[in-house]
């Protein structure tokens, strides 16, 4: 299987009826503000660059952004956030994405989820994540050239270490622990960076400041450039 191939399944996948139920009912419901988009209501594909050396793993589509997007991170407030970041350490060619065709590209860089599809109050039942899991790792099989994973967040950080244990080239020896900056070796190849979701509930708070979140991929980009 290759990476277009796998996106093109994940799309139509419907092993979830809770979300498959809420995204498509939000698609049609929509919001004021976007009463007049037409949402894309499917599981978010994943994207970015197939030879990538960073990899970053979120937590799912946001209700009114890659739900009705079709892009993960693509017309809310966490992917203003994500993008500048990106671009200011030049994994992204430009500096905010809004829609599917906006120019955004991606370089070094490729965008995964623990689940694509998003979930009531961005809350997601095991059972849902455990479904979305063979996707995930189907990807770090196929993404030969990553040398660093972010994950953002700590449902996205624990994805990675759930998935990778999983798959024939781990050497993990014991769980790492969440923390916005921690890093961790999965292997003698790939290291593992975790950083606070740049989620309103974080951001509007200060508890992940700009700064704090440039940091991790500054670093990201060090680590890539020692490798």
């Amino acid at each position: 299987m290759v990476l277009k191939q796998l996106q093109s399944e994940i799309i139509l996948c419907r092993k979830c009826p809770r979300l498959v139920k809420w995204r498509e009912k939000i698609a049609r419901e929509k919001v004021k503000r976007f009463v007049d988009c037409e949402y894309w209501g499917k599981p978010n594909p994943s994207f970015g660059d197939p030879k990538a050396a960073l990899l970053l793993i979120g937590l799912a589509p946001a209700a009114h952004g890659g739900n009705r997007t079709g892009r993960m991170f693509t017309g809310d407030r966490s992917g203003e956030w994500l993008y500048r970041a990106l671009y200011k350490t030049g994994f992204a060619n430009q500096a905010a994405s809004t829609a599917r065709n906006d120019g955004m590209k991606l370089t070094n860089c490729y965008i995964t989820a623990t689940c694509r599809c998003a979930p009531p109050q961005n809350k997601l039942l095991p059972s849902e994540i455990k479904n979305c899991r063979t996707y995930l790792q189907e990807e770090l099989r196929l993404l030969k050239n990553v040398r660093v994973i972010v994950g953002l967040g700590k449902v996205g950080f624990d994805a990675a270490i759930t998935s990778f244990k999983q798959l024939p080239q781990t050497t993990l020896e014991r769980l790492p622990m969440f923390g916005h900056g921690v890093e961790h070796r999965l292997n003698e190849r790939i290291t593992l960076l975790g950083s606070f979701h740049p989620s309103q509930q974080n951001t509007f708070t200060g508890r992940l400041t700009e700064p704090m979140f440039d940091a991790v991929f500054h670093r990201a980009l060090q680590l890539i450039g020692s490798k």
